[in-house]
């Protein structure tokens, strides 16, 4: 199912197929949230050897959207420039499933000419390859829980724990939320509803664009839907059309997820497809989090900068010697 909140947006959409419906230490410190963020960071920088581009989303404590009630947000954070990529997404699959236990995998990666991922082997020794020409386009065919897992493989490099602590009954009833010392401490969750929004629509000076490109008015000049192009393009391809923030394809491109709850059962998205609009700040979008389809994607967030692999040792080796000074005062343990 594919389907809009009853907060009033002017159209409804619906994607054609049917939902998938897969189902799918602890850390103590009595010392600062610092010492928990480098453990947070340098757990992610041994599996997450990838590069997430984000833009700081700053104007801490703006008011909501007068035309809708979203975009508030009161602190400052990050927040992808792109749509996480394929080349990203199958780093991530060959860091976590060999055997995929919780089908992060879709057949549709492979067959749909919208998708770029590649599937080899047999269960146990599964290996993931990026399509000719894929790398840099959107990674689709994920559901909510899939997104989750990735950003808390970033975070704890663990799909489990990190910003989402997932659980049977969790996912089951849709009631997973961010941990919040996870989230304080840096780590990396699917963007917010208010994050998402705040990123795309709001000027930085009390008011919000109709559109993700700083404008009222768009065509199909300025971002990838409506058909204008028949498929996904490489994230930021269009290049002349950033928000005020910096972000590209938050309208068009594919729908991305975001993590608010909607109608008990959904999780919400916005921004619109390739094959569709939906571009508009009204225009707000659900769906079941276990669906998959070719239109839908998602972009991450976090309070501090995901950091470059070229950062990864130096955070290692302030972690080491904190945890050495604290061992050596007495301060704490883990």
């Amino acid at each position: 199912m594919f389907f809009l909140a009853p907060a009033p947006p002017p159209k409804t959409f619906f994607l054609s197929s049917s939902p998938n419906h897969k189902q799918s230490r602890t850390m103590k410190s009595k010392n600062s949230s610092f010492l928990l963020a480098a453990v947070l960071l340098a757990v992610s920088s041994a599996s997450a050897m990838i590069n997430i581009d984000t833009v700081f989303v700053g104007d801490a404590g703006n008011v909501n959207d007068t035309a809708n009630p979203y975009g508030g947000v009161a602190y400052g954070y990050h927040i992808g420039t792109y749509e996480v990529t394929n080349s990203q997404y199958t780093a991530f699959l060959n860091a976590t499933a060999a055997t995929d236990t919780h089908s992060l995998y879709n057949s549709s990666m492979s067959s749909s000419t919208h998708s770029g991922i590649t599937r080899a082997g047999s269960g146990g020794s599964y290996t993931y390859s990026v399509k000719s020409g894929f790398g840099n386009k959107p990674v689709n065919y994920v559901s909510f829980w899939d997104a989750a897992r990735f950003t808390n493989w970033l975070t704890s490099g663990n799909t489990e724990t990190g910003v989402y602590v997932l659980t049977p009954t969790g996912i089951s009833n849709n009631t997973i939320t961010r941990d919040n010392t996870a989230w304080n401490a840096g780590g990396v969750a699917i963007a917010s509803e208010n994050e998402w929004y705040k990123a795309a629509y709001y000027d930085g000076n009390g008011s919000y664009s109709l559109y993700p490109t700083q404008s009222n008015s768009i065509t199909t000049a300025d971002a990838n839907y409506g058909n204008s192009v028949g498929t996904v393009t490489d994230v930021g391809a269009y290049a002349g059309d950033p928000s005020h923030y910096g972000t590209f394809d938050q309208g068009g491109n594919v729908w991305e997820w975001n993590d608010e709850i909607l109608f008990t059962s959904g999780r919400g998205l916005r921004g619109g497809s390739f094959s569709d609009d939906g571009l508009q700040s009204s225009d707000r979008g659900s769906s079941f989090p276990t669906y998959e389809g070719g239109g839908i994607g998602f972009r991450v967030s976090s309070l501090a900068p995901i950091p470059e692999p070229s950062a990864y040792a130096a955070i290692l080796g302030c972690l080491g010697l904190g945890l050495a000074l604290m061992r050596r005062k007495g301060r704490g343990t883990l």
